[in-house]
């Protein structure tokens, strides 16, 4: 008589009911905070500079308090926000596909090419990010299209690497040996077959690559290497805090922070259950 594995019932429905609540919180929080970082710029605008709001302190008219140039912190805030995913949005989509080409080519093609585009991802690899990206951001200083593009060309290895593996494990399926026995050229499987399979995977790099580079986009504004200090993005707002909070004024910097962290958590919790779908993990006999 075989034994089977037994679990309680309410220990399996936890297990499915947890992924689905992570899920759904993640993307209630992540839809409140993207209207709110694109509605209330644009229902309150932006505001000059008051000297007789300066640095006050949190309260019903200002929730967030007000900046040393006497602006609603709230609103400056979300306005930030709204820059920070704008320009890290763009970032992770440029950097996915060439990741994504990089890769599938590696992987599609093996021999001398796949060596030669996996030593150009070492090379990359080997110097720091935040080093590279002060180098790009330098010879064009107050530059968006710098910003962006410095921060696309530091991230696009690690989707490289996760889409030649992608590949390299679709090459061996048997749908890909029909293609070639049927004479399919590597260009016709690479297009035809491969691409269209690595599309959840290169769009789930490019999900997770979205928090990377918003901290990527701040770390160089907060270092003043960013974007123009007109821009209100969070790291101009962080590094324009810096001496306020030598006074005292301790909101500037926290609630910035405070937004910069919740995008952070609610767009890797929407990360972590796709990856889970996308990539399930294997599970041992006891957890059918």
């Amino acid at each position: 008589m075989v034994e089977t594995a037994w679990r309680p019932a309410g220990r399996s429905r936890t297990a499915r009911a947890h992924p689905r609540a992570r899920f759904w919180g993640s993307s209630a929080a992540l839809a409140v905070l993207v209207l709110l970082a694109f509605a209330v710029p644009v229902l309150f605008g932006s505001e000059s500079v008051r000297y007789d709001s300066i640095r006050l302190a949190p309260s019903p008219a200002h929730p967030f308090g007000t900046d040393s140039g006497g602006r609603d912190l709230f609103v400056q805030s979300l306005t930030g926000l709204r820059i920070s995913l704008l320009v890290a949005g763009f970032s992770a989509l440029v950097s996915t596909v060439l990741g994504s080409l990089v890769g599938a080519v590696a992987g599609a093609l093996g021999g001398w090419p796949d060596r030669l585009l996996m030593r150009l991802v070492d090379i990359v690899n080997s110097v720091p990010h935040l080093l590279l990206g002060i180098v790009i951001v330098a010879l064009y200083r107050g530059s968006l299209g710098a910003v962006i593009l410095s921060i696309a060309l530091t991230h696009w290895t690690t989707v490289a690497r996760i889409v030649r593996s992608e590949v390299l494990s679709l090459r061996s399926r048997p749908y890909v040996d029909a293609a070639i026995a049927g004479g399919s050229s590597r260009w016709r499987i690479l297009v035809r077959h491969l691409l269209p399979a690595i599309v959840p995977q290169a769009a789930l790099s490019a999900v997770l690559l979205v928090p990377h580079a918003v901290w990527h986009e701040t770390a160089l504004s907060f270092l003043g290497l960013g974007l123009p200090p007109h821009l209100a993005s969070i790291g101009n707002i962080l590094g324009a805090g810096r001496e306020a909070v030598l006074l005292g004024a301790w909101w500037i910097v926290l609630f910035p922070s405070l937004l910069l962290v919740a995008t952070t958590l609610a767009v890797s919790g929407l990360a972590a259950t796709w990856r889970d779908r996308v990539v399930p993990r294997r599970r041992s006999e006891l957890a059918l």
